[in-house]
């Protein structure tokens, strides 16, 4: 058989690299004979910066900026010379894993050090911009990159306010003379959340963040007062887009300052990755990542994965950490395992290629 292997990360112990390899091992040593071709993929973020940048064959680049609290930090990203096109992970700024677990509140963090970035690839020449914004540490609606490409934003008095959580005093927002700008600028986005309410980036993802109930009032009044004024200078209504919410709001941010395109993040790998042509190829498509869960079978990537290739007739296989409802899991994909199903989740994260491998020999060897 033709095997496409297609997994996203697991997260916290293999990347989408990683479990493509781990996979493939595995498959390999319960059916030898098989065709295996590895294409990782990711939904927007972390790791989409190295997935996207080997899709396009292109190189790193580094920039000087802070993380999400301004301390210092060296950035990659990624540049493609012949299409002019930068690709970027705001995740590897702006994101939780750079930052000590629980040390910082995200009304102290905010998203300026991608301004740093965005600058880097509008001096390189950059036509073509695309970034994935998932995994943020923050819920400043962009304020902060704003504020770093130029952007002015003013209380009633025309103080100028530098940080997000004094949003509730804005009055006039000022745009800058930019002088450089991408031609288009793509925004990989894996949630479809609008910027505020009870579906907003605040009350649904804010919690993992470290917000607790206390402040979602003070907070939905800040990013209330930068959509209402945004909507009021600009005369752009974005904050009900889906994906506005994304990423702490960022989606909102980048759509409403830098008249960014969002996308939903697995479209965007589907598109230049020219996925379709390569499940046309292949008999069975093998994906995965650390839970196949509900949030899978809502949108998720490999959840997408799923239901294209159904559309398209074809076996797809899921494997994971852990299933939360085989049954219906089932009904998207032709079949799938977990590791928790062949030994302990402490053990499975600790050994996560190993037992990656093992349930990959085990569908393998059930695949007929």
């Amino acid at each position: 058989m033709r095997v496409l292997i297609v997994p996203d990360k697991f997260k916290g112990t293999l990347t989408a690299q990683e479990a493509a390899e781990a996979m493939a091992r595995g498959w390999q040593s319960g059916r030898g004979g098989d065709a295996l071709e590895l294409l990782p993929m990711s939904d927007g973020g972390d790791g989409f910066g190295v997935v996207l940048s080997r899709l396009l064959g292109a190189g790193m680049r580094t920039t000087k900026t802070v993380d999400a609290a301004h301390r210092p930090l060296t950035a990659e990203w990624w540049w493609e010379p012949k299409t002019a096109t930068a690709i970027f992970e705001a995740a590897r700024i702006n994101g939780l894993a750079q930052l000590p677990r629980g040390k910082y509140h995200p009304f102290e963090l905010d998203t300026f050090g991608l301004g740093a970035v965005l600058q880097d690839a509008m001096h390189a020449g950059a036509r073509r911009c695309v970034m994935g914004i998932g995994g943020s540490a923050t819920n400043d609606g962009g304020f902060g990159v704003a504020r770093a490409l130029g952007w002015k934003f003013f209380n009633a008095q025309r103080a100028p306010l530098d940080r997000w959580t004094d949003l509730h005093t804005l009055s006039l927002i000022k745009i800058p003379p930019l002088d450089h700008c991408f031609e288009d600028f793509s925004v990989a986005v894996d949630v479809n959340n609008p910027l505020l309410g009870p579906n907003g980036c605040t009350r649904v993802y804010g919690p993992q963040k470290g917000l607790v109930e206390a402040d979602f009032d003070f907070a939905e009044r800040c990013l209330g007062a930068l959509a209402g004024i945004a909507q009021q200078e600009l005369h752009l209504n974005t904050a009900t887009e889906p994906g506005a919410g994304a990423a702490g709001g960022l989606g909102f941010g980048l759509r409403t300052f830098l008249g960014a395109k969002l996308k939903p993040g697995f479209e965007l790998f589907a598109q230049l990755s020219q996925l379709t042509a390569h499940i046309e190829k292949a008999d069975l498509i093998l994906t995965g990542e650390g839970a196949i869960d509900e949030q899978t079978l809502m949108g998720k990537g490999v959840g997408e994965l799923a239901a294209l290739c159904h559309k398209m007739r074809k076996r797809c296989v899921g494997l994971a950490g852990i299933v939360t409802d085989a049954h219906k899991a089932r009904q998207l994909f032709t079949d799938v395992h977990s590791m928790v199903a062949v030994t302990s989740a402490d053990e499975a994260k600790a050994n996560a290629s190993h037992w990656l491998e093992e349930i990959a020999r085990r569908a393998a060897q059930q695949a007929g």
